[in-house]
Order: structure tokens, then C-alpha cells, then sequence
């Protein structure tokens, strides 16, 4: 080949070389030269990690480590301890809790709703969850849970009112003025509450109890009220006398029975029941015993005593 041949080959070597396409002109072969001097090599990059401070590689395994033992904990379900115990090193341990509102409801009660343990956060503690919790509390009718910063719970309860006791079968209840049942815990604290008895009695128990506060004379002899087919009551007095009430009027028979009982003694004679259920005529039954005597008089004076229990 000639000289001229050379050079037109060498010109297509060169030409071809221009049209490939980068990554073609990537993977092509290299040739010697001045080419392979521009390369970068790899101990050149390395070297570069000897210009990082000393300290590098301590901070990155104890960032690796903090992240294995976060995620450890997280995993494990004991991210909410782990805070607690942090914020309360910090200062927010719940130190105190301020109770007002509360008559009724021990302070034991109060504080098992409110959940808290030992080495609890005030800024991780749930305030309005323990305000439901503080609700399903009986005597609770409303309660409010504050978080005072840093270390103070402020609890505020309602409490439901008692209003009378009352017997169905053989359970007692305390009821509210409406008459919804408060709780079957009775003791003697609420001895002084009427007793209402027989299914219905807690829905008309204020009206019992409204008239017999007209007469306070005859209420604090009252135990108990039984109401009778839903439409009437009689009452049983502390020494045992029973006095029926009619379904009408029992503001005005409750007057009557205060008028006897100021003027001869009615109440206290030896009777067993004062029957006011009649419009025109008051009905009063003997104890066995006053009966016998009455009948014992009767045979002195010519007389025939009446039968036994009957109304006199």
C-alpha cells in the first residue's frame, strides 16, 4: 500500500471513531498513550478518606450502634418506657396529684384510673384517656385531667348525687334524683336515705319523697315506701306501723295522720297499720295484743270483742 493509501485509511479510522455514540465510544478499546495516562486510579479515590478527621469512625459506630439499639427497643415494645424514663431524667416525673370534687369516690379508685406507674412523664401521659377511665367510676358523672408542668396532675371530678335507696327483691341500690341506679355498693353511710321497694318504685321515688318533706315530723320516722300496683304507697315507721296512702290526695292524707298523731297519740299506741285510703273514714288495725286485751275488756262489760286483726 502507498503512502496515499495509508493516509485515506487512516482518514476512515478516524472518521468512524467520531460517529460512534458515547457509551459506544465507552466501551470501545483503548488504545496506548497518551489516553491511559489521563485515567484516574483507583488507590488515588481511596486515598482520599486519609483527609477525614480521626474521629470519624468512632462517631459512625456509635451512630450504627445508637440506630441497632433504637431500633432493638422499638422492636421489642419498649419505646414508651424508654421515653418515660428519658423525660422524667429530664424533669417531667409526675411528682403530685391534686384531687377536688370528690366525696363519694376513694382516692385509691381515683389514682388506679389515672394509670400511673412509677417513673411515669408528665408530657407523655394521656390526660384524656384518664379522664373516660375517671368516668367509668361509678359515682362520676363528669371529671376533668390537667397536666401542670412539670410534674403536676390537677383532677376535678362531678359526682353524682344520692338521692334514695332502693330494694328490688333482695338488692339494694343507691339512685340518682331520675331514679338510674349509681351503684349496689350500700353500706351505712346512706342510712339516712328512704328506702324505696318494689320494681318501678326508683321512677317515683321523688314524688314520695317530695311529700313526706312537707311533713318533717313524720319523715324522719319513715324506714321505708312501698309502692303498691304503681299507683300508690304505703309506708313503714321505724317502730313497725305500717300507714297506707291513698292514690289521690297523699298530701292531704300525710297531713291528716300528723294532725292524729299531734293531738292523741296515734302513732304511738299499740297499732299495726292506719289505713287512709278511705275519702271519709280513717281505719286503724290492733296489734294481736292490744286485741286480746280489748277482747278481755269486752268480756268484763257484757260485750263481744271484735275477731282478731280486723279493722277497728
Amino acid at each position: 500500500m502507498d503512502g496515499r493509501g495509508r493516509k485515506l485509511l487512516s482518514l476512515r479510522r478516524k472518521n468512524r471513531q467520531n460517529d460512534l455514540t458515547p457509551m459506544e465510544a465507552e466501551l470501545a478499546p483503548r488504545g496506548r498513550g497518551v489516553a491511559r495516562l489521563h485515567r484516574q486510579p483507583v488507590w488515588r479515590a481511596a486515598g482520599r478518606l486519609a483527609e477525614l478527621p480521626h474521629w470519624t469512625g468512632s462517631v459512625a459506630a456509635l451512630g450504627f450502634l445508637s440506630l441497632t439499639i433504637t431500633y432493638g427497643i422499638i422492636l421489642g415494645g419498649y419505646g414508651r418506657e424508654v421515653s418515660d424514663a428519658l423525660l422524667s431524667a429530664a424533669g417531667f416525673e409526675i411528682e403530685a396529684v391534686k384531687l377536688s370534687g370528690q366525696r363519694e369516690t376513694n382516692e385509691f379508685q381515683i389514682l388506679e384510673a389515672l394509670e400511673i406507674q412509677e417513673g411515669s412523664s408528665l408530657a407523655l401521659f394521656d390526660a384524656d384517656a384518664a379522664r373516660k377511665r375517671l368516668t367509668d367510676i361509678a359515682w362520676v358523672k363528669n371529671a376533668s385531667v390537667m397536666k401542670l408542668y412539670p410534674g403536676t396532675i390537677q383532677v376535678n371530678l362531678e359526682e353524682r348525687v344520692p338521692y334514695a335507696l332502693w330494694q328490688r327483691g333482695d338488692v339494694v341500690s343507691i339512685i340518682n334524683e331520675a331514679g338510674d341506679v349509681i351503684t349496689d355498693d350500700v353500706d351505712g353511710r346512706y342510712a339516712n336515705l328512704l328506702l324505696v321497694v318494689n320494681h318501678g318504685a326508683q321512677h317515683h321515688a321523688k314524688e314520695i319523697i317530695t311529700a313526706l318533706e312537707r311533713v318533717p315530723e313524720l319523715r324522719s320516722r319513715v324506714r321505708a315506701a312501698f309502692l303498691v300496683g304503681e299507683r300508690r304507697w304505703d309506708l313503714m315507721l321505724e317502730n313497725g306501723i305500717s300507714i297506707r296512702l291513698p292514690e289521690e290526695n297523699m298530701d292531704a292524707a300525710l297531713a291528716d295522720v300528723v294532725a292524729m298523731d299531734a293531738q292523741n297519740g296515734l302513732l304511738s299506741r299499740d297499732i299495726v297499720a292506719v289505713d287512709m285510703r278511705l275519702a271519709d273514714r280513717v281505719v286503724v288495725r290492733l296489734s294481736d295484743e292490744a286485741l286480746e286485751r280489748r277482747k278481755e275488756a269486752g268480756k268484763g262489760n257484757g260485750r263481744v270483742a271484735s275477731a282478731r286483726g280486723h279493722n277497728t
